[in-house]
C-alpha cells in the first residue's frame, strides 16, 4: 500500500510534496504582488518601497531558507 499509485504515476507522498511547494510558491507571490501594490498605492517611494519588502518580506526569506538549510543538511 505504501508504492500504490495515487495520481499521474506519483505516489500521495510525492503528489502531495509537489503540490504543496507549487501552492506555497503561488502564495509568497501573491503576497509579494500585494506588498509591491501596497506601495505603489501609498505612494511610498523607492525607499519607503524597500523598508516595506524588507520588513514584510522577512518571513519569506526565512522560509527559503529553511528549505535551503535542510538540504544542505540532508535532513528531509
Amino acid at each position: 500500500m505504501d508504492n500504490e499509485v495515487f495520481l499521474f504515476g506519483l505516489t500521495f507522498a510525492e503528489f502531495e510534496d509537489i503540490s504543496l511547494k507549487l501552492g506555497l510558491s503561488a502564495l509568497i507571490a501573491f503576497m509579494m504582488f500585494i506588498i509591491w501594490n501596497l506601495g505603489k498605492e501609498s505612494k511610498a517611494g523607492r525607499y519607503g518601497m524597500l523598508w516595506m519588502f524588507l520588513g514584510l518580506g522577512v518571513g519569506v526569506v526565512g522560509f527559503i531558507a529553511k528549505g535551503v538549510i535542510q538540504k544542505l543538511l540532508g535532513i528531509e
